[in-house]
C-alpha cells in the first residue's frame, strides 16, 4: 500500500510511543520523528514498498522499541542543530538494540554525535539539489547511480565519524554525505531520500527496507481490508454504530467497510446543509440507497444552515456557525435514531500524527468522541455524547484510503472525487451567503466540472471550481448594459494539497467555460482566472 506537514513542538510531544497495531510489529519500520516536515513522507515512501511503517515520538525509549520489535528504525530530519539547547535527543541505548537504523539529516548528525563523532556548523550550508558521488556502491547505495541528484537541507556537517563508520558517498560540499557501520547496520544520509527531488532516493529506501532490514512486502490493501473487518466485528460485537456521511472518499470508504463488517448495525446519517455541489446530495443517496443498498438517513437542514449565515460575511464566523449548527443537528438526529454505542469517524493517519485532541475514558481506556472528523470542519461534539470511537482508517494515508475504496467496490466517481471543503459552497461565496448566490455559484460550478469532464481532464486537476465575488461589474449583453457578478475560476494541480500550482489550461477550454457561464448562469457577466499558486495564496478563497 501506499502530506507532508511540519510538526509543532506540542505535536511532537503528543506523538505515540507505541504503534497503532502491535500485530504488525513483525514487519514494521519505526520512524522516530524529530520535527521534520518530511516525516509523514518517509512513512509513505516505506509503505509504497508494501511494508508497514509508523511515525513515533523521538522520546520512544529503547525498551519500548525492543518490545515493539520493528524490523528497522529511521531517525527523521528536523529543524534543530544537535547542539541547540533543548534539541531533541533519542534514547542512546537504541544503538545497541541490534536493529538496523537509518539516520536522515538531523538523524544522521544525532547518530554521529551520540556515538562519539563530531558535528560542526558547516562553512557553507547545502540547500536544494546536489550531486551525490558514490564511494561504496554496496548495501544502502546498491543501484543508486553515481552522480545522482539528491535533495539537501542542512547547515551542520559531520566532521569526524565515530569509530567503525565508513564513508559511503560525498557531494561537492559534504565529504560525508552517506555513512555506515556495516557490522552494526547503522547508516546515515545527509540528504532526504524521501522527497521526489532525490533521484535514486526510492532505490535507497528499498535497499534499507528489503536488503538491510530483510522485510517482506506484506502490507497490502487486501490484508488491511481482511484485518479491519475482523477487528471491527470483534470490537463492535452486537452493538450499533453511527456514521456521519459526507459523500467524500474517507467517509464513503468507511461506510462500505463497516457495512461489509456489521451490516444493518451501521446507521449512516447524511446532513444536507445546502452547501454541496449541484446534484451531489441526490447522487449520494442514489449510490448508497439504491445502487449498493446501504441505508442512509437523509436530513434536510438547508433552511436551518442558511438562516445561521444571514448577514454574516466573516469567513471564520461562517465556519463557526456552520460547525455549531452541524453539531446541533447531529445531536438531535442521533438521539432520534439512537441509542448508539459507537461513533465511526474517518480519521486518517495524518490526523493521528497532527492531532492531540483525543480523550480517553478513564474506566474503559477507549477513546471518546469529543471531536467530529474535519470532513465538516465543525470542531467539537458535546461532551455528553458519550460515544466510543471506532476509527478503522486511522492507519492509512489518503492514497491508501483510495486503494481500499477501489478494493471494496466504491464507484470511481467517489474514489477520485475532488477534495471539497466541509463548509462547501458557503466559503466559495465571498461575503454573505444567500439562496440566490448559492444558486448562481452552484450552476457556475457545475459548468466547470461538466466541461473538464467532457474534455477528459477531470483527473488532471487536484481541484477545479468556481468562486462567486460579492461585487458587480458592468457588461454588455444583447446591446444592453448589465450589472452582474464576476465568477473566478480556480483550477489547480497538486500532489497532496500542501502546495499547489495553477493549472495551465488550454485556452479553448477556458473560453468554453467562460461562454457557458456567462450565457447560462443568470446574474453573471464576467469570468476571470486565478493564476495564484499556493503559497503565497491558498487553494480556497476563504
Amino acid at each position: 500500500m501506499t502530506a507532508q506537514t511540519s510538526l509543532t513542538p506540542q505535536t511532537l510531544e503528543s506523538l505515540p510511543t507505541k504503534p497503532l497495531d502491535p500485530a504488525i510489529n513483525r514487519q514494521m519500520i519505526a520512524i522516530l520523528d524529530f520535527g521534520s516536515q518530511y516525516s509523514e513522507l518517509i512513512a509513505r515512501r516505506i509503505r509504497e514498498t508494501n511494508v508497514y511503517s509508523e511515525v513515533l515520538s523521538y522520546r520512544t525509549s529503547a525498551e519500548q522499541l525492543r518490545n515493539l520489535s520493528p524490523k528497522g528504525i529511521i531517525l527523521s530530519g528536523g529543524p534543530n542543530s544537535v547542539y541547540d539547547e533543548g534539541a531533541p535527543q533519542c534514547d542512546p541505548q537504541i544503538w545497541h538494540l541490534g536493529i538496523p537504523i537509518l539516520g536522515v539529516c538531523y538523524g544522521m548528525q544525532l547518530m554521529v554525535q551520540q556515538l562519539g563523532g563530531k558535528v560542526e556548523r558547516a562553512k557553507r550550508g547545502e540547500y536544494g539539489k546536489a550531486s551525490l558521488y558514490i564511494d561504496d556502491p554496496t548495501d544502502l547505495l546498491t543501484n543508486v547511480e553515481d552522480g545522482s541528484t539528491m535533495w539537501m537541507s542542512h547547515g551542520d556537517s559531520c566532521t569526524m565519524l565515530p569509530e567503525g563508520f565508513e564513508i559511503l558517498a560525498h557531494t561537492e560540499n559534504t565529504p560525508r554525505a552517506a555513512i555506515a557501520h556495516h557490522e552494526k547496520k547503522l547508516f546515515g544520509v545527509q540528504f532526504h531520500p524521501e522527497v521526489v527531488h532525490s533521484v535514486g532516493g526510492i532505490a535507497l529506501i528499498r535497499n534499507f527496507v528489503y536488503h538491510i532490514c530483510e522485510c517482506e512486502p506484506t502490507w497490502t490493501t487486501e490484508v488491511f481490508v481482511e484485518e479491519s473487518i475482523r477487528e471491527i466485528r470483534a470490537k463492535v460485537g452486537d452493538k450499533r454504530v453511527l456514521l456521519a456521511l459526507s459523500g467524500g472518499v474517507d467517509s464513503s470508504t468507511l461506510a462500505f467497510l463497516l457495512h461489509r463488517a456489521i451490516g444493518d448495525r451501521l446507521t449512516c446519517m447524511f446532513i444536507d446543509q445546502g452547501f454541496m455541489r449541484k446534484g451531489e446530495p441526490e447522487r449520494l443517496m442514489q449510490i448508497f440507497n439504491e445502487q449498493f443498498h446501504i441505508p442512509v438517513e437523509y436530513v434536510n437542514a438547508r433552511d436551518r444552515f442558511l438562516a445561521q449565515l444571514q448577514g454574516i460575511t466573516d469567513p471564520e464566523e461562517k465556519r463557526r456557525r456552520i460547525g455549531h449548527e452541524f453539531i446541533k443537528v447531529f445531536e438531535e438526529e442521533s438521539q432520534r435514531l439512537g441509542p448508539f454505542d459507537y461513533l465511526a469517524q474517518g480519521t486518517l493517519y495524518p490526523d493521528v500524527i497532527e492531532s492531540a485532541d483525543s480523550n480517553v475514558d478513564p474506566k474503559t481506556g477507549e477513546r471518546i468522541a469529543v471531536k467530529i472528523k474535519s470532513h465538516h470542519n465543525v470542531g467539537g461534539l458535546p461532551k455528553n455524547l458519550r460515544f466510543k470511537l471506532i476509527e478503522p482508517l486511522r492507519k492509512l494515508f489518503k492514497d491508501e484510503v483510495r486503494n481500499v475504496a477501489r478494493a471494496i467496490g466504491l464507484p470511481e466517481e467517489i474514489v477520485r472525487r475532488h477534495p471539497f471543503p466541509g463548509p462547501g459552497l458557503a466559503i466559495r461565496i465571498i461575503g454573505e451567503v444567500t439562496a440566490e448566490r448559492l444558486n448562481i455559484l452552484r450552476d457556475a460550478d457545475y459548468i466547470v466540472r461538466d466541461e473538464i469532464s467532457k474534455h477528459d481532464m477531470y483527473h488532471d486537476f487536484w481541484q477545479a471550481f468556481a468562486v462567486l465575488l460579492p461585487i458587480r461589474s458592468v457588461g454588455v449583453m444583447g446591446d444592453k448594459r448589465t450589472y452582474a457578478h464576476p465568477v473566478v475560476l480556480r483550477l489547480i494541480t497538486s500532489e497532496d494539497g500542501m502546495t499547489a500550482d495553477w493549472a495551465r489550461v488550454p485556452y479553448d477550454l477556458l473560453e468554453t467555460i467562460s461562454n457557458r457561464i456567462v450565457n447560462e448562469v443568470k446574474g453573471v457577466n464576467r469570468v476571470v482566472y486565478d493564476i495564484t499558486s499556493k503559497p503565497p495564496g491558498t487553494i480556497e478563497w476563504e
